[in-house]
């Protein structure tokens, strides 16, 4: 088939109006586009209260007030002109833009596809003016409160074809409130008020930065989530990181803004993501406010007709600092931070719905050492006359601990008797169905998801080992007094001596005894209670899928995470109170102790109020 034959033309220069209208097909792309540069320009003018009003998406009828500075009669004109604007006159000024508009082409865009009119009155006009049309529009005088109305109606009326590529009217008001919203969080100082077809849908009164987020993106977020303010010479970053069990199966609860501009910023993305590698699954998305501060000269807004991506001068630079930032932010949500403990979750912050794995549901078939104390709590102790509280039991603790020893995990260096806050997280009661720790603090009742938190201990232990080893110190090495051997197929004997060096490095000895046997004769101390079978077949798998030197950079958390949870304590397994007691202890001296590697909530807090309701206690 034949390609046609362009038609031949001189060259010529373009109808102004036909200039505007392929601008506009860059700026104006649907109803949302001139809702996000009309807001833009109401809060570059200063504006402190906000009026949205829609009619079928947005398509018919777009009109936004504010209380702004407003516009001179004598501008008016000038307001719809291409490439005027009052916020940049010079080189620099572009290269230090700090408004959110600046390019000079969105309402001439506009009114080249639809028909606009403009309304505005200054603080010493004595009336308002408007115009309607383009910028050779007459100004006439007119009725209004300080400020600017711009009314946007029949939108694409003068390019057809552009309006069948619309979609649905319930569709265009969805990416329209998506806009108000994205712009209302970053500024809870003004008012926006939002109506469609003549019906009000929201209404943010001002507020504070804490009150407009938990207003927009809802209560499960307020309830679950961590402050951040850091800076670092010239960047600040500041907002509301939120917890891993009120991350999303969406991405719809992640907004970045740039010196106050909402961005969608690959490299931002990317450091944020990387931040919650450790502490969340991998299908599920986290949520944050996060805003960046940093000097407007050190980033280019100016790269895309939206506005909407940008480019930093150092970008390596700020994704670290992002990085490092949301990452320490998130360590600190352990139950040791400063002695604090993280508000309790509420129900719906459980996720429910991630099955327990099957590995988990083995039955420990011998009892632990008889050479434990007995229980503390037990009906006839001392402690069983004293009821409380915590305060009460520090000092006997304290000898309880020094004295025993546990095959599941190390507490034998001294504990010092503490005040309340060292021990956030209480001390252990009982175990409820060999899966969860049941523990009492001054606040009420912990329960403790036992497998859960030993893995998220043994999984930051070993990647402390393997750090170390940067630093030139050496992995430590349980060598096996009888070196465990296990059938092997012939490409776990290659991979095992072609990888020998991943393998040390990893603290695993793995050698060929012959084609068909391979030999564990050492495994990282660690580990030393898992498997060894396992154990190694899990890393040789891991190895040969992406490659020695990849496993240990890009791969190295995912295998990290799956040897933890090999040797975490299993489900069934009968705990000692000892033992119950040295696991909350280890949890509150582990970063991100409040989730497993997999996003899920390792205890949870029950209040006494909570529980005094269950019971109608005071009613």
């Amino acid at each position: 088939m034949n390609a046609p034959v362009p038609t031949v033309r001189p060259i010529q220069a373009l109808p102004d109006q036909l200039i505007s209208q392929i601008a506009a097909g860059e700026v104006v792309e649907r109803p949302s586009a001139v809702v996000k540069e009309l807001l833009e320009n109401a809060l570059d003018a200063g504006a402190t209260q906000i009026t949205i009003r829609l009619e079928e998406g947005g398509v018919k009828r777009i009109a936004i007030t504010d209380n702004g500075r407003g516009i001179a009669p004598e501008q008016l004109p000038l307001a719809l002109a291409r490439h005027a604007t009052s916020k940049i006159a010079s080189l620099h000024d572009l290269e230090n833009v700090g408004t959110l508009g600046f390019r000079g082409e969105a309402l001439a865009s506009i009114a080249s596809v639809a028909a606009v009119a403009i309304t505005s009155r200054t603080a010493d006009a004595p009336h308002a003016f408007e115009i309607v049309g383009s910028h050779a529009g007459t100004v006439a005088p007119s009725s209004g409160a300080c400020g600017t109305t711009i009314d946007v109606q029949d939108l694409y009326f003068s390019t057809p074809a552009r309006r069948k590529f619309l979609k649905s009217e319930q569709t265009e008001y969805g990416h329209c409130a998506e806009v108000v919203r994205r712009i209302a969080l970053a500024r809870p100082d003004v008012s926006f008020n939002l109506t469609h077809n003549g019906r009000t849908i929201d209404h943010w009164m001002v507020t504070d930065m804490a009150r407009r987020s938990a207003h927009i993106l809802g209560s499960d977020f307020a309830e679950a989530r961590i402050d951040i303010d850091e800076a670092a010479g010239p960047l600040r970053l500041q907002g509301y990181a939120g917890l891993p069990t009120a991350s999303k199966a969406r991405a719809d609860g992640q907004f970045f803004y740039v010196n106050g501009r909402f961005v969608r910023d690959k490299l931002l993305v990317h450091a944020v993501r990387a931040a919650y590698q450790d502490v969340l699954h991998g299908d599920r998305f986290p949520s944050y406010v996060l805003a960046l501060e940093l000097d407007p000269a050190l980033v280019d807004v100016n790269v895309h007709p939206s506005k909407i991506e940008v480019r930093f001068r150092d970008s390596r630079a700020v994704h670290q600092f992002v990085f490092h930032a949301v990452q320490r932010a998130l360590a600190q949500t352990s139950a040791t931070a400063h002695g604090s403990v993280p508000a309790p979750l509420s129900a719906a912050q459980l996720p429910g719905s991630e099955p327990r794995r099957a590995h988990e549901q083995v039955s420990f078939g011998n009892a632990l050492s008889p050479t434990f104390s007995p229980s503390p709590y037990a009906p006839g102790s001392r402690w069983d006359a004293q009821p409380s509280g915590v305060a009460q039991k520090m000092e006997s603790y304290g000898a309880l601990f020094n004295a025993a020893s546990s095959p599941v995990m190390s507490y034998a260096e001294p504990v010092q008797p503490l005040s309340n806050d060292a021990f956030p997280l209480g001390f252990a009661l009982a175990q409820l169905h060999g899966i969860y720790i049941l523990a009492q603090n001054e606040r009420g009742l912990v329960l403790v998801d036992m497998h859960a938190a030993h893995e998220r201990i043994l999984y930051e232990q070993l990647k402390n080992a393997l750090d170390a080893q940067v630093d030139g110190q050496q992995m430590q090495v349980q060598p096996l007094l009888i070196p465990v051997t296990f059938f092997a197929d012939a490409v776990e004997v290659s991979t095992a001596t072609e990888h020998a060096d991943t393998l040390t490095a990893l603290g695993f000895d793995i050698g060929a005894l012959s084609p068909t046997t391979l030999a564990v004769r050492a495994v990282p101390t660690l580990l030393k209670n898992a498997d060894a079978q396992t154990l190694a077949r899990d890393v040789l798998r891991d190895v040969r899928e992406y490659g020695g030197s990849r496993v240990l950079i890009e791969r190295r958390n995912e295998l990290l995470g799956t040897l933890a949870c090999h040797t975490a304590v299993r489900a069934n397994r009968i705990l000692a109170v000892p033992e119950m007691n040295a696991l909350l202890r280890q949890m509150e001296s582990t970063e991100r102790a409040d989730q497993c590697n997999h996003g899920r909530p390792t205890w949870v807090q029950l209040e006494i109020g909570a529980l005094d309701k269950l019971f109608l206690r005071g009613q």
